[in-house]
């Protein structure tokens, strides 16, 4: 059976009766070089376990399987479960878990299956749920990378650089965790039902290390980065100000912009990770007692 053949996808979701839910944001794929590229991208292979979220009817599960020692999918769809049997019978290093991700003990889940192997991530995330998973993904600290197949404007905005239009709190999240790469682009004549928007391949590395170590800690760091955020279009002292006005005056918090080499009209999209450092162990610095 071809996975990616329109005719065949339609007699085996006719012959189980499945309907789609556009709540689960489900489009299957209808060109086969699509999950291929994506399972080769991953980096599965010999001595690998790959983690694969929401499988569908299984075509990357398929490419998966014949390159990575095992896989693991976790699929919500009730709907889908005897699809999946039928469909993935006869492949010996896969193992389907009904369930919800973001429900799921997932580093029990790697210390239960992938023992002994890389753990990698490699699926094609639906779009509802895109930042919740691969922040999931990423506290768990169990995967070497993660590669997905998300909206290519989140993609853009994950791997965006400082000072342009995708940069955001989350893009300096990931780049902290993470090493991200966009791929390459999916188009929606590639699915079925085709998705109103284009997809993106995201390759995103974890580092063994994050790129800086501020004194006063990850927490302090990013609760600095969101505050940066808070307020996109005002400067970074007003965006600062909203946030941390209870503990410091703006006076202050325009020293430490100042104690950074910063001007005092720049803008929080404007700094990167050691800029954003910086000044969180300044403002860290300020704060009575070393309230954080």
């Amino acid at each position: 059976m071809d996975l990616c053949s329109f005719q065949d996808i339609k007699a085996l979701l006719s012959r189980h009766g499945f309907r789609f839910s556009k709540s689960m944001g489900q489009n299957f794929l209808i060109e086969d070089w699509v999950p291929r590229d994506i399972a080769q991208a991953s980096g599965a292979g010999p001595g690998t376990g790959v983690l694969e979220i929401g499988p569908g009817i299984g075509p990357l599960t398929r490419e998966l399987c014949a390159r990575a020692d095992k896989v693991v999918s976790v699929e919500l769809d009730k709907a889908l479960l005897p699809v999946l049997a039928e469909t993935m019978a006869g492949a010996e290093n896969f193992t389907l878990i009904p369930g919800d991700i973001l429900k799921t003990d997932i580093p029990g889940l790697v210390d239960d299956h992938f023992s002994g192997l890389t753990p990698l991530v490699c699926a094609n995330l639906p779009y509802n749920i895109t930042t919740p998973v691969l922040t999931a993904l990423v506290e768990t600290h169990r995967f070497a990378a993660i590669t997905v197949m998300i909206q290519r404007e989140v993609a853009l905005r994950i791997a965006a650089a400082p000072g342009t239009e995708d940069y955001g709190a989350f893009s300096l999240y990931m780049q902290y965790h993470t090493e991200p790469e966009v791929l390459f682009d999916v188009p929606p004549s590639c699915f079925y039902p085709a998705p109103k928007v284009i997809s993106s391949v995201l390759r995103c590395r974890v580092r063994t290390a994050p790129p800086v170590t501020p004194v006063c800690g990850e927490a302090f760091l990013f609760r600095v980065i969101r505050a940066g955020f808070a307020q996109r279009r005002k400067t970074l002292v007003n965006s600062l100000s909203s946030v941390f006005g209870s503990q410091l005056d703006k006076g202050a918090i325009a020293s430490a912009v100042a104690a950074c080499g910063l001007d005092a009209s720049v803008r929080g999209e404007r700094l990167g990770l050691e800029a954003y450092s910086a000044l969180a162990d300044q403002l860290h610095s300020l704060l009575p007692g070393g309230q954080g």
